[in-house]
């Protein structure tokens, strides 16, 4: 029987190189818009309180599935709205090699590919970043995307401002604000990260030159993002299974012709432009793709063999 390796959290944060990932997820972008990869529309069965996710994947090298649950109301339980599992495959013979924790891997590759989004699209002199939320995408946010750009202020908040202080206090250039509004105004940069059924962002706050990221929105709402933003900004997505009903896809683009959205692989290899001029607003619409997950995981897993980490147990 095979032997599969066993990686806990606190394993999976430690191998985790977020660097290397960042680079990682260029290269999977590419992979994506290169049809390069496996990956059917994500599926679901919903629960009263929450869904539970399907994501398997290929890419070359690495052959995956996440289970993802995503659960909005657990905050009132003490725990993460979205906690996961991943398990890795010999890609040639099927075998399995391991299950991790997808909980943080998750939480950090999301916010990584807003970081490759803002290093591709925001203007090369944005100084003021707002997010908006101060969950654990709102924390992986201000470490991941601070790596691609230097901020001279960052504005946070949060529907609790407590929490929206407590995660300002991670950062030296890091505020909380009282209001979204008030940290979305003359923001060069705005990342979404919020768990929200109507949407958190109005199109009147972000101003000429902008650059949005938008990685939240509950899939039984409306969405985070205003509908007149998403038809009048340049578009970017991971890939155009994002125009797809939920969970697939994101509410924000119900209707719209998928067509006049770019992929991030596109405009990384060249094939479509990135920003145009320094007044065009870009918006970066994730809906998560299972390829992030399938590099990130790979990442652990080789540099877990590397180093002897996790627990070998046989099935």
């Amino acid at each position: 029987m095979p032997e599969v390796l066993v990686l806990a959290r606190a394993e999976v944060e430690r191998l985790l190189d977020l660097d290397q990932l960042l680079e990682a997820l260029r290269e999977a972008f590419k992979a994506i818009s290169d049809d390069a990869t496996s990956v059917p529309p994500r599926t679901a069965s919903f629960a009263p309180a929450g869904l539970l996710g399907v994501m398997p994947a290929w890419t070359p090298g690495t052959l995956e599935a996440k289970l993802v649950a995503v659960f909005p109301g657990n905050e009132e339980h003490g725990l993460p709205s979205h906690q996961a599992l991943i398990a890795l495959f010999d890609e040639a013979t099927g075998t399995p090699l391991a299950v991790m924790d997808g909980t943080h891997i998750t939480a950090v590759r999301t916010a990584a590919a807003s970081a490759v989004a803002t290093r591709l699209l925001a203007r090369p002199d944005a100084g003021v970043l707002a997010i908006l939320g101060a969950g654990v995408q709102g924390r992986a946010h201000l470490d991941l995307v601070t790596r691609v750009r230097s901020f001279d202020e960052i504005r946070i908040t949060s529907r609790d401002l407590g929490r929206a202080q407590e995660l300002a206090a991670a950062h030296p250039a890091a505020v909380a604000v009282a209001s979204f509004a008030e940290a979305a105004a003359g923001a060069a940069v705005v990342c979404c990260c919020t768990d929200a059924t109507e949407p958190v962002l109005e199109a009147t706050w972000v101003e000429p030159g902008t650059h949005v990221n938008s990685v939240g929105g509950s899939p039984r709402g409306r969405g985070e993002l205003p509908v007149d933003l998403v038809r009048s900004a340049s578009l970017y997505v991971e890939s155009r299974t994002t125009f797809q009903a939920p969970p697939a896809g994101a509410p924000e683009l119900k209707g719209l012709d998928a067509t006049r959205a770019t992929e991030l692989g596109e405009a990384l290899l060249g094939r479509r432009p990135g920003r145009r001029s320094e007044t065009e607003v870009t918006v970066y619409k994730s809906v998560g793709h299972a390829v992030e997950d399938a590099v990130a995981a790979r990442l652990v897993y080789d540099r877990a063999r590397t180093e002897g980490a996790g627990t070998a147990v046989t099935l």
